[in-house]
């Protein structure tokens, strides 16, 4: 194969800029010397009369050498190399300043040598060169195709140099792609006063229209900027409420100091702003951009751009942000894209996107909620939800900021809030741009409005251009212009309307006057048609109204998109694939589009996009290599979400097709003088296409050094063997070998070891090749192989398979078989599950056993998941046939049938048949040549291959009684006991004399027909004979059999039961009774029982499916018994029972327990005012669940302050008043018989839901921190003062007991709380009745705790008294 390389010379010029170097540096002086002393040595090098004045110089200097006789040599020669040095450096400078004067030395660039046209073989390399005259030194620039060739585009394709003046392009590896034009163009740059045949407009053209790899710098030169992604950034995915960081090094080339490059992040082609949500970062040499809070309106395509003056590079990934968990399971996802419209002093319009995810029911509609800017509360805007996704929010005060939040609700719940808008006032636009062009104090979150103060009152006229802007079913919004005639003061507004075809006019805003010209009506009858009119209102009275609408008919006038077309997914990389569709049609306002995936069979459907997107094309990532799916679209609007689209046809996730990887373990076979055979092994990646052949390449090696490659085949060979010939005798080659698929020609192998040409005479075989293993199981596999090329002296007789395991050593190999197979395939058993092994087979020959063929393997002995094996049918008919069937084919893969591991193609003893992933080969005619190892293997799958051996006793033969094909005078005799018996109504005899089969056929088996038959055969002078000896046990079984089949046929002549009454236990933990019903017709009833009671069924079956169900909802105790269903009609009746109690009952229940324990959530953390309650829902629950509780391994003890339960359906543990004891790992097991089920949560401040628990449970609830005695003894008549600190967020309620009743203030007791955290207990004059017990019981949301005390009062006279008595006692002790 041939190229052809076109190179016209092809020059553009670009003129220069005076004070720019060549090297796009800053032209310094030192710069321009530097430059000029190379100009100069140049210069010298070239001319040619230098010579000659250096030898007049000479002959000057020896003259004066004579004339001073009294120097001495030594000052002689000195001051002749200063008169030397000083002249070459004026010499020097002069031509240093004659170059400073630019005109004089400034020329055009020229080619010295142009580029030539080339002709190369295909994969050879290709190096193009040319010299190039000019001054300033001309930079070049090569081209293809008019395009600027990119050397860091194709990484090792291009190769651009220029080393002393000559400059050079080196093509590797040239196909057919590289057969065009290229350009290369020598440039530079003029200053401004250069005078050159240069055209003016072709000046300015050149400078527009220059390479991109070219850019003008802040500093006013021209420089080629080389710009490179590092460590780039993938494709992300995130979840809402994450953070996550997008990073990318940058390498500019050359370095420019002080000179940044402008680094820009764009998403889906708007510029990133950096905001709240996101912040960029420059280090110098990494672009950093980071999500501080993942949204869904973060998703998108990110693109890095790093711009150099105008020439820049750019990287792009696509970043998913996945919804957050619901908070209600079921509930939708949160709606994104919250934006304001249109806003004004009376209201503001809110848009925003539906979510792609509803929850799994359909959305009914959207919250909007507001919050005044510098608060945090929020209020919720709408009564009942809105489907439109716009909506006029109106009750805004004028001047005050607002942000905006939208929740969407399902018939589960309410989804979490969507991100919020940006801050919007209530002001008119002319209001709101005229308060942005004056400075203004620091935003405050509030504008303060004052109106002028009112001149003489003018009555206004009637506004203009009233029309209707927006119609929904929910709102409508009018727009007009204000009036000419107003006066100088204020005008607000009145609305009026009217139903159409009336003149009954009603002001719609009669308490609150319009004050901005625009307004949004609400509460208008869905259908029916209004008109709409405006009046002007100032201090001098209501103006006349303006001109009426035309008739507008309430309701959405937006239609919900069409379903999308046409879906047609298509394969990209390992986990992505690209979807196209047609888009919907005379769709109006469209948002995007929603795409969804789903795995084959599943039934589950998953969002690949969570932002709508625009266009007819989308790429689908983090898919499963290997999987199969299917897609599915939708388009979205202001209206709605459309119906989905029709589902495409599955694909299975894999890369495109791309070209092989290189073969390898090339050995060679056989050799000769002139030539040798060589075998390899297929590559490890095909490239996703079947290899169709390879391509063989060789070189001499001599004295070690390799040669040039050559093409050894040009036409692609298909086997993994091929002949080289013409190779010189005792030479040695060296070999490579490259697969090619429909996606090209793969990389070529590593040279093959070296092998020397010479004649082979050995007298043992060669080593076998092509080995390969197939139908790989956990105990077994097979290996084949391929004969030797070389034979040897004498031919093969045999093979010897030898094995050992992947980590053994090379001296561990051992023979699997004693004696020699003369097969070229076996079947290796007993091998260890799991286990590594290597094989490698060797040839025999009556010389002895060659050398050992290449090592077949690793291969691990493993049954793969989904594996299937062939299946033997007979038919009615006696064919037989062998079925398999395979789940993992490719489009491309094809079943290949075989016999004894030798294709079968077009066989006369086979018939084939193939339809979609089953296949089934028929025997025509069995017969004893047919008898071998049939295998059918899956092409363009992972070796997915099964086998089955039919032999002389796998073989199911007809019936004996069957004979070959008898003639007509052929005649048959039946004996039963040694006594001939005759056709007659009991015994029915038929002979087919075609097929040879004898029949005799007895309707019913009586006691007296046990016995011997026997049938003979004479057919002319033929005669044969077969007996059947029917007694004793045998008899008996087969009388049973055949009774049972005659019921059963009898049975089946009217409506009955194909599969009798069953249960099953389904997804919502209900019951399902069902059976299978066949051979009904319209008045065919069915009848359900429970202990012989009917059971009423509220639907009547129509039987379309064959299935008969009864549903038992919330099954218990009481639903135990025997349950039986009657299927009848006018053709007979049958019945099917089943029984549900004692070990049946028990085996249920346990298998309802099971599935309601399947159900149990997670673990839930909810704050009570009591404590922390840990809960789960179940389906529903029952008594036979076994619930128990667990903290950090030990079964709780259940007390006051813990507490167990079940309430409705949710399993609870109720913590009151916790303390940091209380944290730990909970375990809630659910014991339905015979299983346990654990659900945990850790409450050890792990996570974020438990760190915010223990903050609010262990530090948020309401404590009393101290202050309170435990004990106050205190003389009557004092007064009493006791304070406490109190703790709690929010702030705790406080309430008082006296003996466990409750204590109010008054003026005698006095309690009283400050800031909710100082408590303060006061009794002004104590008294003896105030002793006794004191409770302060503080209370939030988070807990409650209590704080008791006790007083005491005493009397002086009483304590005296018991002083003195005291005093005695003491005394006496004393003494």
């Amino acid at each position: 194969m041939y190229l052809f390389l076109n190179l016209p010379s092809f020059l553009e010029l670009v003129p220069r800029q005076k004070n720019v170097h060549v090297n796009g540096i800053t032209d310094t002086e030192e710069e321009r010397i530097k430059e000029a002393a190379a100009y100069v040595a140049r210069r010298n090098l070239m001319a040619t009369g230098e010579g000659i004045t250096t030898t007049k110089q000479s002959t000057v200097s020896s003259q004066q050498e004579e004339l001073f006789e009294k120097k001495s040599r030594k000052v002689a020669i000195r001051e002749k190399a200063d008169r030397l040095v000083l002249r070459k450096t004026l010499e020097e400078t002069e031509e240093f300043h004659r170059k400073l004067n630019e005109d004089s030395l400034l020329h055009a660039p020229e080619f010295v040598i142009k580029p030539r046209s080339h002709t190369v073989w295909e994969k050879q390399n290709v190096r193009l060169h040319c010299s190039v005259s000019g001054w300033p030194e001309p930079r070049l620039t090569w081209y293809k195709n008019h395009v600027p060739i990119n050397v860091h585009a194709n990484p090792g394709k291009y190769i651009i140099e220029s080393r002393y003046g000559m400059h050079y392009l080196e093509i590797n590896a040239c196909d057919f792609e590289d057969t065009y034009i290229t350009h290369v163009h020598p440039f530079f740059f003029s200053p401004p006063g250069y005078k050159g045949e240069y055209d003016e407009t072709r000046f300015h053209a050149g400078a527009s229209t220059m390479p991109l790899s070219f850019g003008v710098t802040p500093y006013g030169f021209a420089s080629k900027f080389e710009i490179h992604f590092d460590d780039k950034f993938d494709v992300s995915f995130g979840r809402e409420g994450e953070t996550m960081s997008l990073g990318c090094r940058v390498v500019i080339t050359p370095e420019i100091k002080h000179f940044q490059p402008e680094v820009q992040w764009y998403r889906n082609g708007t510029l990133v702003s950096p905001s709240k949500w996101v912040q960029t970062q420059w280090s110098g040499d990494r672009a950093t951009l980071t999500f501080s809070h993942l949204n869904k309106e973060d998703e998108g395509l990110y693109t890095l751009r790093v711009r150099m003056g105008e020439y820049y590079e750019q990287y792009s990934a696509y970043v998913f942000v996945r919804d957050a968990d619901a908070e209600i399971a079921g509930a939708p996802a949160s709606p994104l894209d919250v934006v304001c419209l249109d806003a004004n002093k009376d209201y503001v319009i809110i848009s925003w996107k539906q979510p792609a995810v509803d929850g799994g029911s359909p959305i009914l509609g959207y919250f909007i909620d507001k919050c005044e800017v510098g608060t945090d509360i929020w209020s919720q805007c709408n009564d009942t939800p809105v489907k439109f996704a716009r909506f006029p929010i109106t009750g805004l005060i004028e001047g005050r900021s607002y942000i905006f939040r939208v929740r969407a609700v399902n018939k589960t719940g309410i989804s979490i809030p969507s991100r919020v808008s940006e801050p919007v006032a209530a002001l008119d636009p002319v209001d709101r741009a005229r308060l942005k062009s004056q400075p203004s104090a620091p935003w405050t979150g509030q504008i303060i409005v004052t109106e002028e103060e009112p001149a003489e009152g003018v009555v206004p006229g009637p506004p203009t251009d009233l029309s209707v802007t927006e119609s929904t079913r929910s709102y409508v919004v009018l727009s007009w212009k204000p009036p000419g005639q107003r006066g100088h003061e204020g005008i607000m507004y009145f609305v009026e309307k009217c139903v159409a075809d009336t003149e009954n006019w009603q002001r719609v805003n009669t308490e609150i006057p319009v004050k901005s010209p625009r307004f949004a009506l609400f509460d208008l009858a869905e259908g029916k048609s209004y008109r709409f009119r405006v009046r002007c209102s100032n201090s001098a009275g209501v103006g006349e109204p303006s001109e009426a609408t035309d008739v507008t008919v309430v309701g959405d006038k937006l239609d919900i998109p069409k379903a999308p077309g046409r879906i047609i997914p298509s394969r990209n990389t390992d986990t992505s694939v690209v979807v196209t569709w047609e888009e919907s049609k005379d769709a109006k306002e469209l948002v995007g589009y929603y795409i969804e995936s789903s795995v084959v069979g599943s039934g589950q459907w998953e969002p690949c996009n969570n932002n709508p997107v625009k266009g007819s094309r989308f790429i689908c990532h983090g898919l499963v290599n290997g999987q199969n799916y299917i897609f599915r679209v939708r388009a979205v609007n202001a209206a709605g979400l459309s119906e989905y689209s029709q589902d495409s046809e599955a694909i299975e996730v894999k890369a495109a097709i791309a070209a092989p990887s290189p073969p390898y373990d090339i050995t060679c076979l056989e050799s000769f003088r002139d030539s040798m055979v060589l075998g390899w092994k297929q590559p490890e990646k095909t490239g996703g296409a079947e290899i169709t052949g390879y391509y063989v390449n060789y070189r001499e090696v001599i004295g070690g050094v390799p040669g040039k490659w050559k093409e050894a085949n040009i036409k692609a060979v298909s086997d993994q063997a091929y002949k080289i010939s013409n190779l010189k005798e005792n030479m040695i080659y060296q070999f490579q070998v490259a697969a090619v698929n429909l996606a090209g020609v793969g990389t070529p192998s590593q040279p093959s070891a070296s092998f020397k040409c010479e004649e082979w005479t050995i007298a043992v075989p060669g080593p076998p090749h092509g080995l390969k293993y197939s139908e790989v199981r956990k105990t077994s596999l097979v290996l084949q192989w391929k004969h030797p090329v070389y034979s040897g002296r004498t031919p093969v007789t045999g093979f010897f398979v030898d094995m050992k395991e992947t980590k053994a050593k090379d001296d561990q190999w051992r023979g699997i078989n004693e004696k020699a197979i003369p097969n070229t395939y076996l079947k290796v058993q007993n091998l260890k599950e799991g286990v590594s092994y290597m094989f490698r087979v060797r040839a025999l020959n009556q010389a002895g056993v060659g050398k050992p063929s290449d090592i077949a393997g690793p291969i691990v002995a493993e049954t793969r998941p989904g594996t299937k094996e062939i299946v033997i049918n007979v038919d009615d008919d006696g064919v037989i046939s062998l079925n398999f069937e395979c789940d993992q084919m490719s489009p491309d893969s094809k079943f290949v049938w075989s016999k004894d591991y030798v294709p079968v193609e077009d066989s006369p003893r086979l018939q084939v048949d193939t339809k979609g992933n089953k296949t089934k080969t028929t025997f025509k005619d069995l017969g004893i040549d047919d008898l071998g190892i049939y295998s059918c293997d899956v092409t363009d799958t992972d070796g997915i291959a099964a086998s089955y051996l039919i032999d002389e006793e796998a073989v199911p033969l007809k019936s004996e009684l069957a004979a070959e094909k008898l003639s007509g005078n052929a005649k048959v005799n039946y004996i039963f006991n040694d006594k001939e018996i005759f056709e007659e109504p009991k015994y029915k005899m038929r002979m087919d004399r075609n097929t040879g089969i004898i029949e005799m056929i007895m309707e019913k088996l009586q006691d007296e027909d046990e016995g011997t038959y026997t049938f003979q055969i004479q057919d002319g002078k033929a005669t044969n004979k077969s007996t059947l000896v029917l007694i004793g046990d045998v008899y008996k079984n087969l009388q049973k059999e055949a009774e049972f089949q005659r019921q059963e046929w009898i049975r089946k002549q009217g409506p009955h039961f194909a599969e009798y009454l069953s249960w099953e236990v389904t997804g919502e933990c209900n019951v399902l009774l069902k059976c299978k019903v066949a051979n009904i017709k319209k008045e065919t009833h069915i009848v359900w029982y429970k202990d012989e009671r009917e059971i009423t069924v509220d639907e009547k079956h129509d039987f379309k499916d064959g299935i008969c169900t009864l549903l038992i909802t919330e099954f218990s105790k009481k639903d135990a018994g025997f349950y039986e269903v009657i299927l009848k009609d006018d053709r007979g009746k049958d019945k099917s029972r089943l029984k549900l109690v004692d070990e049946a009952f028990k085996d249920l229940m346990t298998e309802v327990c099971k599935t309601i324990a399947l159900s149990a959530t997670e673990l839930k953390i909810q704050s009570t005012a009591e404590g922390i309650r840990l809960y789960s829902f179940v389906t529903y629950y029952l008594d036979d669940l076994k619930v128990s509780w667990s903290h950090n391994g030990t079964a709780i003890k259940y007390s006051d302050r813990v507490k167990s339960g079940v309430t409705g359906e949710q399993i609870w543990l109720q913590i009151n008043e916790p303390t940091p004891n209380d944290k730990g790992k909970y375990v809630m097991e659910l014991f339905d018989g015979k299983t346990t089920h654990e659900r945990k949560v850790d409450l050890s401040g792990q996570g974020k839901e438990c760190a915010v628990v223990e903050i609010r449970l262990f530090s948020d609830r309401a404590r009393v921190l101290g202050g309170l005695p435990d004990v106050v003894t205190i003389q009557e008549g004092k007064a009493l003062n006791l304070t406490c600190n109190l703790w709690g967020d929010p702030a705790p309620e406080i309430s008082w007991l006296k003996n466990e009743k409750p204590l109010a203030s008054d003026d005698h007791c006095i309690l009283k709380l400050e800031s909710g955290k100082t408590a303060y207990f006061t009794i002004t004059a104590v008294q003896t009745n105030d002793s006794g017990k004191y409770s302060l019981v503080v209370k939030n949301k988070y807990g409650t705790e209590t704080s008791d005390f006790t007083v005491s009062v005493f009397l002086p006279e009483e304590e005296a008294a018991k002083a003195a008595s005291e005093t005695p006692k003491q005394s006496k002790k004393a003494k």
